[in-house]
C-alpha cells in the first residue's frame, strides 16, 4: 500500500492482540485527536489498553510524549486522508494531513454529480483529489486511505451495489477499484447517509449520542444509523432506506419499482414537479433544479416555501415511525434540503403530532438538528471509513 509503511512501519513488532490494538488507537487517533478516555469510548477498548498503547506509540514517535492540554495527537507525518462523496447532481472530495484536526481539510466541490454516467463523471473526480492532494502540500504518492460515499445500497459482505443496481449506476461501474488503483490503495465504500452518520457522531459537538440518525434530503432520502459507534447495515446493506418507506401506496412508482415511496413524493424531482404545477399559468421561469427551488423559498416565493415546508412534514412523519422504533438521541437533517429551515420547521411539527411523546420528548435528551458539518458530512465520513478500513492488514482483508 502506498505510504503505509510511513505510519504503520514504525510499529515494533507484537503479538496479534497488542498489535491490533495499537492499530486501532493510531487511527483513531489519526480521526480525531482526542483525550485517553475519549479514544477508549470510540475504540471500545479499556482504558488501561488504551494507555498502554498511547505510551509504546510515544516511544517510536508516532504521538508526542507530552500531550496538548490532555489531548492525544499523531507526530508530523505525511499521510494523507481522502473522503470521497459522489453524489447524483454534486461531487465533494476532502483531503487531510493525518495530523491535522478534522476541520483543517482541503476540499474540492463539483456541481455536477455522477448523474451524467460513473464513465464521464471519473476523470474529474481523479482531478478534484489531485488538486485537494495537493492542497495538503502532499503528493499522490502520500495518500494513505480513501473512503468513498454513494446514495445507494452497498453490501457490506461484498463491498458491491445492493440489488437492484440504480440509476446512474451501471452494473460493472466499480468506483473501489477504478479509485483505488489509481491511487495505489485499499478504497472502501458505503452509503452516504450512514457515512453522514458517522461525520456527525465522530465530528460534531454532539459525539456521545447513543443513537444518531442522519438524514440526507437532495435528490432523494436516505437514513444513516449509529448505534453503540458501530453504523447499522443490516444483511445486504438496506438499513436506512427511509426514502423507499412506502407513504401512499397508490402514488407514483418509484425507481425501485416500489409505490407510493416516500422520496416519490419530496425527492427533488417531486418538489421541482410541484412548483412547475403551481406556476402553470404564472408567468414566472419555471424551476430546472433543487437549488432554484431552495433559493427561492429563502426570497419568501410562496409557492416554494409551500412545497418545502410540506416536504417537512411528510419527513416528519417518517421520522416519527423511524423514533417510535429506534427512540434515537439524536436526529441530524443533512443534504441540499436542509439549506432551507422551513423543512426542519415542517419535521418538528409532524413528530410532535405523530411520535410517541416519550421518544421525542426533551427530558429524553433527544434532539432533532441540522448538520454541523453542513455539506461536506458525507466526504467526512467517507475519509472516516477510509481509516478505520485500515485498522485490518490487507492479507486479512
Amino acid at each position: 500500500m502506498a505510504n503505509a509503511d510511513d505510519l504503520f512501519g514504525r510499529l515494533p513488532e507484537a503479538g496479534p492482540t497488542r498489535a491490533a490494538n495499537r492499530r486501532k488507537v493510531l487511527l483513531a487517533v489519526a480521526i480525531k485527536s482526542g483525550t485517553q478516555a475519549d479514544i477508549a469510548h470510540r475504540t471500545l477498548l479499556s482504558q488501561a489498553t488504551v494507555s498502554a498503547a498511547v505510551r509504546e506509540l510515544a516511544e517510536v514517535g508516532l504521538v508526542p510524549a507530552t500531550k496538548e492540554r490532555g489531548k492525544v495527537c499523531l507526530s508530523a507525518v505525511n499521510d494523507v486522508g481522502v473522503g470521497v462523496h459522489l453524489g447524483f447532481n454534486h461531487m465533494t472530495v476532502v483531503a487531510r494531513r493525518l495530523d491535522k484536526e478534522f476541520d483543517q481539510v482541503t476540499s474540492r466541490v463539483s456541481s455536477e454529480g455522477v448523474s451524467r454516467g460513473w464513465s464521464r463523471a471519473l476523470p474529474e473526480v481523479r482531478q478534484m483529489i489531485d488538486e485537494a492532494i495537493e492542497g495538503t502540500q502532499r503528493r499522490r504518492s502520500d495518500v494513505f486511505s480513501l473512503g468513498i460515499a454513494v446514495p445507494r445500497m452497498i453490501n457490506p459482505r461484498t463491498g458491491g451495489f445492493t440489488p437492484p443496481i440504480l440509476p446512474p449506476w451501471r452494473d460493472g461501474d466499480d468506483p473501489v477499484k477504478d479509485l483505488g488503483t489509481w491511487l495505489g490503495v485499499r478504497a472502501f465504500i458505503d452509503n452516504d447517509a450512514n457515512l453522514g452518520a458517522l461525520a456527525e457522531q465522530t465530528y460534531s459537538t454532539r459525539e456521545h449520542a447513543e443513537t444518531v440518525v442522519y438524514v440526507k434530503a437532495s435528490t432523494g432520502v436516505g437514513a444513516g444509523i449509529i448505534v453503540h459507534n458501530s453504523v447499522l447495515r443490516g444483511h445486504g446493506g438496506m438499513a436506512g432506506e427511509l426514502g423507499h418507506l412506502t407513504v401512499d401506496p397508490h402514488g407514483a412508482v418509484c425507481q425501485c419499482g416500489g409505490r407510493g415511496c416516500l422520496e416519490t413524493v419530496i425527492g427533488a424531482d417531486a418538489l421541482i414537479a410541484q412548483v412547475r404545477t403551481a406556476r402553470a399559468r404564472n408567468s414566472a421561469p419555471p424551476p430546472e433544479t433543487l437549488e432554484q427551488v431552495i433559493a427561492a423559498a429563502q426570497a419568501q416565493d410562496a409557492v416554494c416555501m409551500r412545497v418545502i415546508h410540506d416536504a417537512g412534514r411528510l419527513l416528519g412523519q417518517s421520522l416519527a415511525q423511524l423514533c417510535n422504533l429506534l427512540n434515537p438521541d439524536l436526529v441530524v437533517i443533512g443534504g441540499q434540503l436542509a439549506q432551507s429551515p422551513l423543512l426542519l420547521e415542517g419535521c418538528k411539527e409532524s413528530l410532535r403530532r405523530f411520535a410517541l411523546p416519550g421518544a421525542v420528548a426533551e427530558d429524553s435528551k433527544f434532539v432533532l438538528g441540522l448538520s454541523e458539518l453542513d455539506t461536506r458530512a458525507e466526504a467526512q465520513g467517507a475519509l472516516i471509513l477510509g481509516l478505520r478500513g485500515m485498522e485490518h492488514p490487507a492479507n486479512n482483508m
